[in-house]
């Protein structure tokens, strides 16, 4: 059965030299089309070693189907390999952000951009085309800071459909039951927008290894409360970077076993963390 992203898959996974030259030049044009002089939408792809997932994920944005102005940039978050090269090749805007870390990266973003809303992208996930209409018509609601959506995984030789669907349903069971008090442990940073200028009076936390979308949103709190979208035209599909080489079952008992340590937390509001040492960024001297 044929996927909306069957055609960005042709690519993911590809070198910078074997994707064909008709390829980023269709990427290329549809992109700079997009973009607006006076945007509404800020949409920021983050990247850091994506060479061979980027340009499948730039193809995606290339074909959002949105009615809203709106620019799109990159950030190029100290890669190694030749992600900067896609950047350049394709013709997006985009800025070198040394510091190396998803925080640093979105903050770079936030820095740079011109619209009054921040769409999170990143470089391994394909979005739908109705991904950004869909995701404003929550996140333009005044009581609203910020927005996150469901995601998926997409099948591979090691991972099939069936499987995915019951994992799937069992985590997407669990983050809406968890949302209703903690949402904030329910934003992924791939799937999550929110609003500029609440975000630049509280800023992007850059000493944490993990969790800068999660801190965000609560950081967001007060401003508005986070929103969820449950529709399945708005849902991602991304890799396996949050699995790793584990199997779907043995992800699965890990997250079980992670999440039913004090179980009864989701049923608590709650405005402030505890850092853990592990995840503090160690400044260097």
């Amino acid at each position: 059965m044929s996927e909306w992203y069957d055609k960005y898959m042709s690519i993911y996974g590809k070198s910078y030299r074997e994707i064909p030259d008709e390829v980023y030049d269709e990427i290329k044009a549809n992109l700079a089309r997009k973009q607006s002089t006076d945007p509404l939408i800020s949409i920021v792809v983050i990247a850091y070693n994506e060479e061979k997932r980027l340009s499948a994920c730039l193809w995606s944005l290339s074909d959002l189907a949105a009615h809203y102005p709106m620019e799109i940039i990159g950030v190029n978050n100290n890669s190694k390999d030749r992600t900067e090269d896609i950047y350049i090749r394709i013709g997006l805007p985009y800025y070198n952000e040394m510091r190396q870390s998803p925080g640093f990266a979105r903050q770079c973003g936030l820095e740079h951009a011109k619209g009054k809303y921040y769409f999170c992208i990143d470089a391994d996930t394909f979005y739908p085309p109705k991904y950004i209409d869909l995701m404003m018509n929550e996140l333009s609601k005044p009581n609203v800071s910020c927005v996150s959506s469901f995601w998926s995984f997409f099948p591979d030789d090691k991972h099939f459909s069936f499987s995915l669907f019951l994992f799937e349903l069992v985590r997407d069971a669990f983050l809406y039951i968890q949302h209703f008090k903690r949402p904030e442990l329910c934003v992924r940073g791939m799937v999550f927008a929110f609003k500029i200028d609440f975000a630049r009076k509280v800023s992007i936390r850059t000493d944490i290894r993990r969790g800068e979308d999660g801190s965000l949103a609560l950081s967001l709190k007060p401003y508005g409360k986070i929103a969820f979208l449950y529709n399945r035209q708005a849902r991602p599909v991304t890799g396996y970077g949050t699995i790793g080489s584990q199997s779907l079952w043995q992800s699965f008992i890990q997250h079980v076993k992670i999440q039913g340590k004090g179980i009864s937390r989701i049923f608590f509001k709650k405005d402030h963390y505890e850092d853990s040492v592990d995840n503090l960024v160690k400044s260097k001297l």
